[in-house]
């Protein structure tokens, strides 16, 4: 006869009478002490609480452990009074309520309760429920729970994650932090990432980064509260920091530079590679509500007497490293544009065509002083994704990207911001 069922739930075997072999009551089941198995956690003791005092059962000690009835092989226990100790996981203190980093759904989720089974006469943790099922069984609704389903006709959606997915965000156990499948994270949108690094413990912050590329850490930062930006940024190590600034876009990551102290930003810039520390360093020194401050100054240029051909060779090659790649825009040797094409307008002519021909000669532009306003006015009026920026001397600059103007105008609450990818 197994001594623990194939499944059972947490919460119905905790504050449950375990009593001797002899059917006295040593005490109630205050917690199950777990220790990593082969694949999922078992239980190596149990924690039994008599009145003031908790003393803890070795498994093997255990004849019988289910919802009925917990029960020891023997009648005298040692009754060594229970201390806890570093790196132990109790299941109800430790990981009931906590909560939960949910990859798929891109929420913060709470475990309402842990499955258990048997595992080689072990008794295992197969999954958290992470569902409203699993509140409700442990608040002792079970009865209406089973109720409301038979009306239903169908079980109440049970969401249970399977333990295999759940890691320890840091092997500390004392702050388990469960987090799913940590390699689906790099598939999720940016905004999302963002989402969930507002709801955990600032301290898991830079553990979840840390398993992220620094491409996708990079936008992930740039979509969070400016506040929040700052704070992470000065809690990753300057290495990492300076790696992901440099993945970034020069204007997200002059956005992010300029929130942070002067010193720290120019310790990181120190650190970066020469030519992308200048770009964002050139952006910085724009005030930030004109084009100057808006603007990327990555953009796709082509000289003017280009075929379609060479001008979709150049895309292809410059295309990596570039953010919007809407329109090619062809500088003469002075660097001051003398058209505009869209990449449509590339992919639809045949090969030959002279790129002068097609491209769009009268071009809309701002300074690189404008305010928001003019900016938008022109993009809105003119359909544009993005608009040039001129400097002084009418060389181009820069370009601002639709999403880049509307982020001004827009009150937080509808900021989802950029939504690449």
């Amino acid at each position: 006869m197994q001594k623990a069922p194939n499944e059972l739930y947490l919460s119905s075997v905790l504050g449950k009478t375990v009593i001797d072999n002899q059917g006295r009551a040593l005490g109630k089941l205050r917690d199950l002490i777990m220790t990593p198995g082969e694949i999922f956690p078992e239980v190596s003791h149990i924690l039994v609480e008599n009145g003031k005092t908790s003393f803890k059962v070795a498994w093997e000690d255990i004849q019988l452990f289910n919802s009925f009835v917990i029960s020891t092989v023997s009648t005298d226990c040692p009754r060594t009074d229970y201390t806890p100790s570093e790196g132990e996981i109790l299941m109800k203190r430790d990981i009931l309520d906590k909560q939960i980093v949910d990859v798929n759904g891109a929420k913060v989720v709470r475990v309402n309760d842990l499955k258990l089974g048997n595992h080689r006469e072990m008794l295992c943790v197969y999954a958290v429920d992470v569902g409203l099922s699993g509140l409700m069984r442990r608040l002792g609704y079970q009865a209406i729970v089973n109720r409301v389903a038979g009306l239903l006709n169908r079980e109440l959606p049970h969401q249970e994650i399977s333990w295999e997915y759940v890691q320890p965000l840091d092997m500390n156990a004392s702050s388990l932090t469960l987090t799913v499948a940590r390699d689906q994270m790099a598939e999720m949108h940016p905004a999302d990432i963002a989402n969930i690094i507002s709801q955990i413990p600032s301290s898991s912050i830079p553990t979840v980064l840390t398993t992220l590329d620094s491409e996708t850490a990079g936008e992930a930062i740039h979509e969070l509260e400016p506040e929040l930006r700052s704070r992470v940024m000065s809690q990753l190590d300057d290495e990492h920091a300076s790696e992901i600034l440099e993945e970034m876009a020069p204007d997200e990551a002059a956005d992010v530079l300029g929130d942070l102290p002067e010193e720290k930003a120019q310790q990181l810039l120190d650190m970066m590679d020469e030519e992308d520390a200048e770009d964002i360093q050139e952006l910085m020194e724009h005030e930030e509500d004109t084009a100057g401050g808006l603007m990327n100054s990555e953009y796709l240029f082509i000289g003017p007497d280009l075929t379609v051909e060479d001008a979709l060779r150049q895309v292809r090659l410059l295309a990596p490293e570039i953010e919007t790649v809407y329109y090619l825009y062809a500088l003469d040797d002075d660097e001051k544009p003398q058209g505009v094409i869209s990449l449509r307008e590339i992919l639809i002519h045949p090969p030959q065509t002279p790129v002068a021909e097609i491209m769009t000669t009268n071009l809309k532009t701002v300074r690189i002083d404008s305010k928001p306003e003019e900016i938008l006015e022109i993009i809105a009026k003119y359909n544009l994704i993005a608009v040039p920026v001129l400097d002084e001397e009418d060389k181009m600059a820069g370009i601002v990207t639709v999403d880049d103007i509307l982020e001004v105008f827009l009150p937080n609450t509808l900021k989802r911001r950029r939504h690449h990818h």
